[in-house]
Protein backbone atom coordinates (compact mmCIF):
# COMPACT_ATOMS: atom_id res chain seq x y z
CA UNK A 1 0.00 0.00 0.00
CA UNK A 2 1.20 3.47 -0.90
CA UNK A 3 1.03 6.39 1.50
CA UNK A 4 -2.42 7.93 1.89
CA UNK A 5 -2.93 11.69 2.09
CA UNK A 6 -5.72 12.66 4.48
CA UNK A 7 -7.10 16.20 4.64
CA UNK A 8 -8.80 17.21 7.89
CA UNK A 9 -10.34 20.57 8.70
CA UNK A 10 -13.39 22.33 10.03
CA UNK A 11 -16.25 23.51 7.81
CA UNK A 12 -15.25 26.27 5.42
CA UNK A 13 -11.54 25.58 5.81
CA UNK A 14 -10.94 24.74 2.16
CA UNK A 15 -10.72 20.94 2.28
CA UNK A 16 -12.55 20.48 -1.02
CA UNK A 17 -10.53 23.24 -2.68
CA UNK A 18 -7.30 21.55 -1.59
CA UNK A 19 -8.62 18.18 -2.77
CA UNK A 20 -9.36 19.58 -6.24
CA UNK A 21 -5.87 21.06 -6.50
CA UNK A 22 -4.34 17.74 -5.52
CA UNK A 23 -6.56 15.84 -7.96
CA UNK A 24 -5.34 18.14 -10.74
CA UNK A 25 -1.82 16.97 -9.86
CA UNK A 26 -2.66 13.29 -10.21
CA UNK A 27 -3.92 12.23 -6.78
CA UNK A 28 -7.01 10.02 -6.79
CA UNK A 29 -9.74 11.01 -4.38
CA UNK A 30 -11.47 8.39 -2.26
CA UNK A 31 -15.11 9.38 -2.32
CA UNK A 32 -16.96 9.20 0.98
CA UNK A 33 -20.53 8.13 1.49
CA UNK A 34 -22.86 10.58 3.26
CA UNK A 35 -26.46 10.85 4.33
CA UNK A 36 -26.48 14.65 4.15
CA UNK A 37 -28.27 16.47 1.32
CA UNK A 38 -26.34 17.53 -1.77
CA UNK A 39 -25.07 21.07 -1.85
CA UNK A 40 -25.46 23.13 -4.98
CA UNK A 41 -23.06 21.88 -7.64
CA UNK A 42 -22.20 18.58 -5.94
CA UNK A 43 -22.38 15.46 -8.07
CA UNK A 44 -23.15 11.87 -7.12
CA UNK A 45 -20.01 9.75 -7.38
CA UNK A 46 -17.76 12.79 -7.78
CA UNK A 47 -18.10 14.62 -4.46
CA UNK A 48 -19.90 11.96 -2.39
CA UNK A 49 -22.00 8.86 -2.70
CA UNK A 50 -25.30 10.22 -1.35
CA UNK A 51 -27.29 7.58 0.55
CA UNK A 52 -29.97 7.56 3.23
CA UNK A 53 -29.37 6.63 6.87
CA UNK A 54 -30.76 3.15 6.33
CA UNK A 55 -27.97 2.42 3.84
CA UNK A 56 -25.41 3.03 6.58
CA UNK A 57 -27.26 0.74 9.00
CA UNK A 58 -27.66 -2.11 6.50
CA UNK A 59 -24.16 -1.94 4.98
CA UNK A 60 -21.92 -1.50 8.04
CA UNK A 61 -19.51 -4.18 6.80
CA UNK A 62 -18.38 -2.29 3.69
CA UNK A 63 -16.99 0.64 5.66
CA UNK A 64 -13.49 1.19 6.98
CA UNK A 65 -14.89 3.96 9.18
CA UNK A 66 -18.28 5.60 9.71
CA UNK A 67 -18.99 8.71 11.77
CA UNK A 68 -22.09 10.71 12.53
CA UNK A 69 -21.29 14.40 12.27
CA UNK A 70 -23.78 17.26 12.61
CA UNK A 71 -26.61 14.73 12.36
CA UNK A 72 -25.42 13.09 9.12
CA UNK A 73 -23.47 9.92 8.49
CA UNK A 74 -20.13 9.96 6.67
CA UNK A 75 -17.98 6.97 5.84
CA UNK A 76 -15.18 5.63 3.64
CA UNK A 77 -15.62 2.19 2.17
CA UNK A 78 -12.80 -0.31 2.47
CA UNK A 79 -12.65 -0.53 -1.32
CA UNK A 80 -12.21 3.22 -1.78
CA UNK A 81 -9.48 3.33 0.85
CA UNK A 82 -7.55 0.51 -0.83
CA UNK A 83 -7.90 1.95 -4.34
CA UNK A 84 -7.33 5.67 -3.79
CA UNK A 85 -4.66 7.87 -2.20
CA UNK A 86 -6.41 11.11 -1.15
CA UNK A 87 -9.16 11.43 1.47
CA UNK A 88 -11.09 13.94 3.55
CA UNK A 89 -11.87 12.79 7.08
CA UNK A 90 -13.15 14.28 10.32
CA UNK A 91 -11.02 14.05 13.47
CA UNK A 92 -13.25 11.19 14.66
CA UNK A 93 -12.92 9.42 11.31
CA UNK A 94 -9.15 9.73 11.46
CA UNK A 95 -9.09 8.46 15.03
CA UNK A 96 -11.12 5.40 14.05
CA UNK A 97 -8.59 4.27 11.43
CA UNK A 98 -6.53 1.25 12.45
CA UNK A 99 -3.12 2.37 13.75
CA UNK A 100 -1.39 0.46 10.95
CA UNK A 101 -3.22 2.59 8.35
CA UNK A 102 -2.61 5.84 10.22
CA UNK A 103 1.12 5.10 10.20
CA UNK A 104 0.96 4.87 6.40
CA UNK A 105 -0.92 8.17 6.08
CA UNK A 106 0.13 11.81 5.91
CA UNK A 107 -2.44 14.12 7.53
CA UNK A 108 -2.85 17.74 6.42
CA UNK A 109 -4.84 19.88 8.86
CA UNK A 110 -6.40 22.82 7.00
CA UNK A 111 -7.15 25.51 9.58
CA UNK A 112 -7.57 29.10 8.35
CA UNK A 113 -8.97 31.89 10.53
CA UNK A 114 -12.46 31.74 12.00
CA UNK A 115 -13.35 34.90 10.06
CA UNK A 116 -12.53 33.21 6.73
CA UNK A 117 -14.43 30.06 7.67
CA UNK A 118 -17.56 32.00 8.68
CA UNK A 119 -17.46 33.94 5.41
CA UNK A 120 -17.15 30.76 3.35
CA UNK A 121 -19.86 28.91 5.28
CA UNK A 122 -22.19 31.88 4.89
CA UNK A 123 -21.67 31.88 1.12
CA UNK A 124 -22.69 28.22 0.78
CA UNK A 125 -26.42 28.69 1.38
CA UNK A 126 -26.82 25.02 2.23
CA UNK A 127 -28.84 23.06 4.76
CA UNK A 128 -26.38 23.69 7.59
CA UNK A 129 -26.59 26.70 9.92
CA UNK A 130 -23.28 28.62 10.09
CA UNK A 131 -23.26 29.16 13.86
CA UNK A 132 -24.30 25.56 14.57
CA UNK A 133 -21.48 24.34 12.34
CA UNK A 134 -18.91 26.63 13.99
CA UNK A 135 -19.94 25.41 17.46
CA UNK A 136 -19.83 21.75 16.37
CA UNK A 137 -16.40 22.23 14.79
CA UNK A 138 -15.03 23.94 17.90
CA UNK A 139 -16.04 20.88 19.89
CA UNK A 140 -14.68 18.38 17.34
CA UNK A 141 -11.35 20.18 16.88
CA UNK A 142 -10.79 21.38 20.47
CA UNK A 143 -8.05 18.85 21.18
CA UNK A 144 -7.19 17.74 17.64
CA UNK A 145 -3.45 17.17 17.32
CA UNK A 146 -3.09 14.05 15.15
CA UNK A 147 -1.73 15.74 12.04
CA UNK A 148 1.59 15.89 10.22
CA UNK A 149 1.29 19.45 8.93
CA UNK A 150 -1.10 22.37 9.53
CA UNK A 151 -1.98 24.85 6.79
CA UNK A 152 -3.32 28.20 8.06
CA UNK A 153 -2.89 30.18 4.85
CA UNK A 154 -6.38 30.49 3.36
CA UNK A 155 -4.94 30.57 -0.18
CA UNK A 156 -2.62 27.60 0.42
Amino acid sequence: MNCKIIIVGPGGSGKDHMRKIMESRGFTYGISFTSRPKRKGEKEGKDYFFRDEQFFQVNKGIFLEVQKFNGWYYGISKGEFEAKDLFILSPAGLKSLPKSLRKKSFVIYVNPSLEIRKKRLGERNDADDVERRIIADEKDFSSFSDFDIMVTNEDF
